[in-house]
């Protein structure tokens, strides 16, 4: 599938002012800095394991399916629920208070989140 895949941190843009515009504490914004995120994506048609892997051991896991309303995860460790659309090839979903969206471009993982016009753009590669 298209998404299916293990993509570690390459690089991004924009960190330090989308992350102090969405409000995460400071501490989180340091340990976020750089940090070499491994996402672990598993794609079955329209279902959805989407895991981030944090240094130290912590993991996020998101379940969800293309179209239904489901639990989910901010990077802040927030919960809340949204529904996953597919828009042009973009896995696109709102978020308590960003737009995100994701994409297999040049065969990186490409995120993309939007909140009061500020881009934070995230990019990793695959590895696996």
């Amino acid at each position: 599938m298209a998404f299916t895949g293990k993509y570690e941190f390459e690089g991004d843009e924009n960190y330090d002012d989308f992350v102090t515009k969405i409000g995460l504490p400071s501490d989180k914004i340091e340990m976020g800095r750089n940090c070499k995120i491994v996402t672990e994506v598993v794609q079955n048609g329209n279902d959805f394991t989407w895991t981030q892997h944090f240094p130290g051991g912590r993991s996020t896991t998101n379940l969800f399916t293309v179209g239904k309303e489901a639990d989910m995860e901010t990077m802040g460790g927030r919960k809340f629920k949204a529904t996953v659309k597919m828009e042009d090839g973009k896995l696109v979903a709102d978020f308590p208070n960003y737009h995100h969206t994701s994409e297999i471009s040049g065969g990186k993982l490409v995120e993309i989140s939007t909140a009061s016009g500020i881009v934070y753009k995230r990019v990793s590669k695959k590895i696996a």
